[in-house]
């Protein structure tokens, strides 16, 4: 293992090896697909912790994963790094299934504190060996519900956790919050103290002459930083320190492992460290996909092609434009969610609360009662976090609050964490509720303006990761549905019919017109409404012989169960496809619509076999 070399190496030679790997991520990632900038910020910074608290003596949990490259490099995955997030290797975040150094799975902001105090906790039952815990969270992070209440209760449970803190003052977009821009930059800009501090080392960096030198630090730091958040909590606070500064890191980890009691470790570093584009654009270098890696230009250009989140955020704007009273809302997903565009035009009315789906959700109801429209727009797996305050705050209220549930279906490479294939069957589930799913672009612009301000009580759009080519205006300028709850019958068909939901309306229709070809004739609906259900549409289905239902979304609870319970006349007729009970692990979106099942190949092979029909070739 790399990391077991650490110990015995001088500074120089960790630059050195510092270097090798940032070039390294570069290479790979600019080759394929992954996390650039984040994980560039945090080379150093994990070299320097692993010298001092290896791996394989201590527990070390790592937050979101974006920040893990070199974490899974130094553990054995050198190698394998260069199919990472691909079909069959390994996952762009750490996995308990992939490796003993991954010490809880993650994908989600904010879950390493109260995991790690879980796995403290379970240490001391066990009466296991007093190795240290620590978690690397990022600012953005900390900014969490989950992550504060963790924090909340590290004293109360005696907890001798040690947190490092990586702060670059962003998590996708910047963060925001009083906790990031007043209090974090109050810490990271006191550059008096650590100018001091650096001093104070060289002059008492003998061991005899540390702990003097420790208490002149603390009587320093209470007169510059008299307020500190952390020490509030009860915890020892260490920093800010340059979080490319091996030399000052690795001293300074090293006097953690001395503190008996909880602590943070502040480390300001640079997301996109080392790297030019990707220091002057961190947004925009989060995460990329075939980039030229001497100067960040995509390898894959495409004009004229536009995606769902762009659709959406400037239908959103329009709209907006004729109605004041339209607010966005996104939980630190501005770039992903297309919501930048609405931010630039309405600036009073766009509301970044961080990495907060709960607070997000409940805001938007607080908004909704004073007659505000707001729109949440967040990816479906995130949106589970905000379940409760989804049935409770909103639904059960009736509210007007449209979510925007961008990344609905199979994201590829990003995996299990992040694909969004359990938001029909949770959102189907919760009274008021009505779900929508376009099938294109011109759809989602006609859907947001035929609900927005339209439609009373809570409406879900789900809608997936994908892009289409399109003309913009005609999509921007499409007309409004005479009624979006109605299905659209795109094809009749006396041997069977096809009721396909969102992204599956188009893969559909290739089945159908293969069918088409050699001889046999298969209706298909656009079902945009998964809930309510179309009970006029589905009554004129009992003459149809067969129908297969099709949702980019697990069968669970889907649509096409929805359809089973709604029209028990119907259920002997009905064959439901969509996403097994099962996890899907990362690739391509289309290998995985393949290995679910849902690509035209297998599915033309599954009703064809049905109807005894030969595929041909060609």
């Amino acid at each position: 293992m790399l990391f077991k070399k650490l110990k015995d190496m001088k500074t120089d030679e960790m630059y050195d090896l510092a270097s090798e790997i940032r070039d390294y991520v570069v290479e790979v990632v600019s080759a394929g697909d992954g996390h650039l900038a984040p994980n560039l910020g945090t080379v150093e910074m994990t070299l320097s912790l692993y010298k001092i608290f290896p791996p394989d003596e201590h527990v070390i949990v790592w937050d979101t994963g974006h920040q893990a490259y070199t974490h899974k490099i130094l553990t054995g995955r050198a190698k394998a790094l260069s199919g990472i997030r691909k079909l069959g290797g390994i996952s762009g975040y750490p996995s308990i299934r992939e490796s003993i150094y991954d010490n809880f799975g993650v994908g989600h902001a904010a879950t390493s504190l109260a995991a790690a105090l879980g796995i403290e906790c379970a240490k001391k039952i066990k009466n296991e060996n007093e190795s240290q815990i620590i978690a690397v969270i990022g600012d953005g992070a900390m900014t969490s519900g989950m992550a504060l209440e963790a924090l909340n209760q590290i004293k109360t449970v005696s907890s001798r956790i040690k947190i490092v803190l990586n702060d670059n003052g962003m998590s996708i977009s910047p963060s925001v919050g009083q906790l990031s821009q007043t209090i974090l930059n109050r810490l990271r800009t006191m550059k008096a103290y650590r100018k001091f501090d650096a001093k104070l080392y060289q002059l008492f960096s003998d061991a005899i002459l540390r702990t003097f030198n420790e208490k002149i630090k603390g009587s320093l730091k209470k007169l510059l930083l008299p307020d500190n958040f952390f020490e509030d909590f009860g915890l020892k606070y260490m920093g800010p320190i340059d979080g490319h500064d091996i030399k000052m890191m690795v001293r300074t980890f090293e006097s953690l492992k001395s503190v008996e009691g909880p602590a943070v470790v502040h480390v300001v570093t640079q997301k996109g460290k080392g790297i030019k584009y990707a220091e002057d654009n961190p947004r925009k270098f989060h995460s990329v996909s075939m980039i030229n890696p001497s100067n960040g230009v995509s390898m894959e250009v495409k004009k004229g092609w536009y995606s769902y989140s762009d659709v959406f955020g400037r239908v959103l704007s329009q709209i907006a434009d004729n109605d004041d009273k339209v607010i966005g809302i996104t939980a630190a997903m501005e770039d992903g969610t297309g919501l930048s565009y609405f931010h630039s035009k309405h600036p009073d009315r766009f509301f970044d609360l961080g990495i907060t789906e709960e607070l997000c959700t409940t805001f938007a109801a607080g908004a909704s009662t004073k007659g505000l429209k707001p729109v949440v727009a967040i990816y479906s797996t995130f949106l589970q976090r905000a379940f409760d305050q989804i049935i409770h705050d909103v639904a059960l209220q009736n509210l007007d609050v449209v979510f925007a549930i961008d990344r609905a279906g199979l994201v590829g490479q990003d995996g299990p964490t992040h694909h969004g294939i359990f938001d029909i069957s949770y959102m189907n589930l919760i009274p008021n509720m009505k779900i929508l799913a376009p099938s294109s672009l011109e759809e989602l612009s006609a859907i947001l303006k035929s609900v927005i301000g339209k439609v009373h009580g809570p409406v879900a759009i789900r809608y997936p990761r994908l892009s289409e080519i399109a003309s913009i205006d005609d999509v921007i300028y499409a007309k409004p549905l005479k009624d979006p709850f109605k299905w659209e019958k795109l094809k009749d068909g006396k041997d069977g019919t096809i009721l396909a939901v969102g992204s599956m309306v188009k893969v559909a229709m290739k089945v159908v017109d293969q069918a088409e070809n050699v001889g046999f004739k298969i209706g298909l609906y656009n079902c945009r409404s998964v809930k309510p259900l179309d009970m006029e549409a589905l009554n004129e289905l009992r003459a149809s012989s067969r129908i297969w239902t099709m949702e980019e979304g697990s069968v669970i609870g889907g649509f096409g169960s929805a359809i089973m319970l709604k029209a028990p006349d119907l259920r002997s007729k009905i064959d439901v496809i969509g996403i097994d009970d099962d996890f899907v692990q990362h690739g391509t979106r289309s290998e995985l619509m393949d290995i679910s099942g849902l690509s035209q190949e297998k599915l033309s092979l599954k009703i064809f076999s049905e109807l005894k029909i030969k595929i041909q070739e060609g």
